[in-house]
Order: C-alpha cells, then sequence, then structure tokens
C-alpha cells in the first residue's frame, strides 16, 4: 500500500496529465457479458478481506519494511530464509472470514519488495523454492475459498524494490539496486509472465487488484502501458475484474474502482479525491493503522466502528474490503480474529441490509444512512442520539421519493419483522416511532416494504 505521508505529495497537475496522456485509449475496451456477471457478483457481498503478507511479517514492522528502514536488498532477503509460517491454516482463515461475513478475500501475491508468495518461474525468490515453508500460499488460499464458496482476489505490485530493470521512481531508493539495468520492457515482460502463471495456475481467480502507479506520479512521461497490459489480462480471461490503487478515474480496460482509506467521496486520508465512475466500486481500510503486521501497531477498530463504515460503504454503493496482516507464524493478530467474531455475529442478523444492496438517492442523515434492495428500503440509525425524542420515543423523519414509500399497512418494521408505528404525510415526510428499547447498539435497522 502507499505510505501515506508521501502520497500527499501527489500533485494533482502531474496526475491529470497522466490521466490526459492515457485518454488515446480510452473507451475502446468492452467488456464481455461474462465480465459484466462478474462484476454484479462482485457487488452481492459488501465485504471483502484484504490480506497483507509476506516475508516483512518476519520483521513485524509493516509491509514498508525495505523502503523504511533503509537496509540492502540481499540483507533484507534473509528473512526468506527463516520464513516458515508453520501455524498457517488457510482453511482455518477462510473460514474465519466467511463466519464473518465476507465474500471474497484479496491477497498479496507479490508486494513492492519483490517476493513472491506462490510459486513463480520468474526467478527462486518464492515462498517455495525460498524459504523452508516451501509451500504455495496462494495456492492453498484459493483452494479454501473455492471450498467455502468465497470469491478469490490477488493483489499485484506493479513496483518493484528489488529488481534491476524496474525504472526507478521515488520509492526504493535505499535497497542497493544499482540502477544500471533499467528496461521496462524486460520489466513488462516480467509482469505479463506473472500474471499469465497466476491466472493459469489458480483457475478460481476472479480479479486483480494493482498497486504502484502512484511511484512514477513525478515523472508523468513515464508510459506504464496499462491499457496494453489489461488487453493482455482480458485475453486470456476475459470475464477476470481489473482494478488499480492508483487514485485516478479508472484506466481504459478496468472494472471496478478504489478508494485507499476512504469512502467513495471522502478525501480525509488525502488518498482519494478522484472523481467517482459508473464502475463498481471498492474502498479499502485496515482494522488497525498499518496494513503489513506490525507488533507496535495494537489500535484497533472497534467492531462498531468497522460495522459503520462497512454500513456507510454500502450507502455509497461500496464495497469495503478490511484489511488484516497476519503474523510470521502463520496465524492472524487475536485483536483481527476478535474483530471478524464481532463482525460475523452483526452480519449474522443484519447481513439483508447490507448485501445485494445499492445507495439510495435519500442523502445521509444526521442519524446514518440508507440502502435499499429491488423490494425494501433500510434506514440504518447509526447515531440514535441524533434523533428527536417524544416521552422517551425516538422519532426519525425522513422525506421519502414516492417509489420508496411504504405500500401497504404494517410495511414498516425493524429488521427483525417487529412492525413500527409510522406516519406518512401527503408531501411524502415518513415519520416513525422508535419504541423503548428497540435502538440497537450498533445498528438499528428499519425495513419498509415498498
Amino acid at each position: 500500500m502507499v505510505e501515506r505521508k508521501k502520497m500527499k505529495r501527489i500533485l494533482f497537475l502531474l496526475a491529470a496529465t497522466l490521466l490526459l496522456g492515457l485518454s488515446a485509449n480510452a473507451q475502446t475496451y468492452v467488456p464481455t457479458p461474462e465480465n459484466l456477471q462478474q462484476r454484479a457478483e462482485f457487488q452481492q457481498h459488501r465485504l471483502g478481506i484484504f490480506l497483507h503478507w509476506g516475508i516483512y511479517a518476519t520483521y513485524a514492522q509493516g509491509e514498508w519494511y525495505l523502503q523504511n528502514a533503509g537496509i540492502d536488498n540481499t540483507s533484507y532477503a534473509v528473512a526468506a530464509e527463516s520464513f516458515n509460517p508453520a501455524k498457517f491454516d488457510a482453511a482455518a482463515w477462510v473460514r474465519a472470514f466467511r463466519d464473518a461475513g465476507a465474500g471474497y478475500i484479496t491477497f498479496t501475491s507479490r508486494h513492492h519488495d519483490g517476493f513472491s508468495m506462490f510459486k513463480t518461474a520468474t526467478s527462486n525468490y518464492n515462498i517455495v523454492d525460498g524459504t523452508p515453508f516451501g509451500r504455495d500460499i496462494v495456492g492453498e488460499l484459493a483452494q479454501a475459498c473455492a471450498d467455502e464458496g468465497l470469491r478469490f482476489h490477488l493483489y499485484y505490485s506493479t513496483l518493484d524494490w528489488l529488481r534491476e530493470d524496474y525504472p526507478q521512481g521515488r520509492t526504493g531508493l535505499r535497497t542497493g539496486r544499482k540502477g544500471d539495468r533499467q528496461d521496462y520492457d524486460a520489466y513488462f515482460d516480467f509482469m505479463k509472465t506473472q500474471v499469465r502463471e497466476l491466472i493459469t495456475q489458480y483457475p478460481n481467480l476472479a480479479a486483480l487488484w494493482f498497486d504502484g502507479i502512484w511511484d512514477h506520479d513525478q515523472d508523468p512521461d513515464f508510459d506504464w502501458r496499462m491499457p496494453t497490459f489489461y488487453a493482455y489480462i482480458h485475453s486470456l480471461k476475459p470475464e477476470l475484474l481489473i482494478g488499480n490503487n492508483h487514485h485516478l478515474l479508472p484506466f481504459d480496460g478496468e472494472d471496478f474502482q478504489m478508494f485507499e482509506r476512504d469512502l467513495p467521496g471522502e478525501n480525509k486520508a488525502g488518498l482519494s479525491g478522484q472523481e467517482i465512475s459508473a464502475l463498481p466500486l471498492e474502498m479499502c481500510q485496515t482494522m488497525n493503522g498499518a496494513w503489513g503486521y506490525r507488533i507496535s501497531d495494537t489500535n484497533y477498530k472497534s467492531v462498531k466502528e468497522l460495522v459503520h463504515l462497512l454500513v456507510r460503504a454500502a450507502a455509497k454503493n461500496s464495497n469495503l474490503l478490511l484489511n488484516i496482516g497476519p503474523m510470521a507464524n502463520g496465524q492472524l493478530p487475536p485483536q483481527s480474529l476478535d474483530r471478524l467474531a464481532g463482525i460475523g455475529a452483526w452480519m449474522r442478523s443484519h447481513s439483508t441490509a447490507v448485501d445485494g444492496t445499492t445507495s439510495t438517492v435519500i442523502p445521509e442523515q444526521p442519524w446514518g444512512v440508507t440502502t435499499q434492495n429491488a423490494q425494501d428500503l433500510f434506514l440504518h440509525v447509526l447515531t440514535p442520539e441524533a434523533l428527536p425524542m417524544h416521552n422517551g420515543l425516538g422519532k426519525v423523519v425522513i422525506p421519502l421519493p414516492q417509489d420508496t414509500r411504504p405500500a401497504r399497512k404494517g410495511a414498516v418494521t425493524l429488521l427483525s419483522g417487529e412492525p413500527l408505528p409510522y406516519e406518512l404525510s401527503k408531501d411524502g415526510f415518513l415519520t416513525i416511532t422508535l419504541p423503548a428499547g428497540s435502538l440497537e447498539e450498533i445498528d438499528t435497522v428499519i425495513r419498509i416494504r415498498r
């Protein structure tokens, strides 16, 4: 992932120039019917699990340790020789994600340090050939997802702090590379080889999640050839979804748009100021502060905060890709498992109001947000203290468009089915009374049958 402080240096004019340079290829990509079906399925499960795991977990200092520590890459690579996550259990991981209500995972097949977490013919710097563990972690996770019915996505870094043929950008300048053999033609062929391996070795691969274009944001003339790269990928597997964490409007050939650390339309972290496209949306966020495991980072968000983030994402027609940084021994941090269990407990009784829903025309209210599916409108009371109160009863007052108004008597209920008293004015203002004791700690969901 992108280091936040350095990403603030992205200049708008340079980004606009990069977009302009790519616009010549705009509107040439026509997704297949199978691809469109994959997009629809992608949006059916609003919660995904992001997994940042590599040999950097051995240092327990996050996924940017090679860059931040300024150590030589040969010294850093020694971690591969001791990477032996004996407690790794792909089936147990995926069951925990399924029980949390997640519909897919996105796993780091290769991060910026250049280490591949899958078997690759491009070098021995991979989990099978370069570690005492000797097992294909990507393959085991792919199989576990297939067994449990979860979609399987892979993250892939387009930048590399190790390879000499990668044209140096603004990061990875202290890792020991000589920089005298920069050759993007060779590096581009290397990436094509690796993505072909991922597509052919793991048949249930449903999406590729790219990251790293921002490494050349100060060099707007650098041509990543992404539309060509995407066309190659789609020639191998037309239905495969492609997204790229470049913090710009989607390029030609991309199938979904992502937002880092912010919901679409928000930019509190300074990484997601781009406009919102008509493609499927996904925002990614950490459970604590780091993407890769960092032993000192114990500032985990509460279950309530994470559920609210999920609900607000769905209300913006977006998925939430929630990150976990596994430990070097192969286990998920206990705090992560605790949050997964809490999210799962909520999802088991509330997922109807999140999964398979879309945004509505109703703006966010002081008390919460709204989602909808083909039959129902859902009001999510996230901040009950913002509700008007009368004789100890909460009053939800909201203007409703004609097609979202209650269709019959008894059409307004709690998600559990308990009818709620309501009044509908002639001008479409709906007033719902919430009885004492009906407010839930995390999210009180009101269902309106249309």
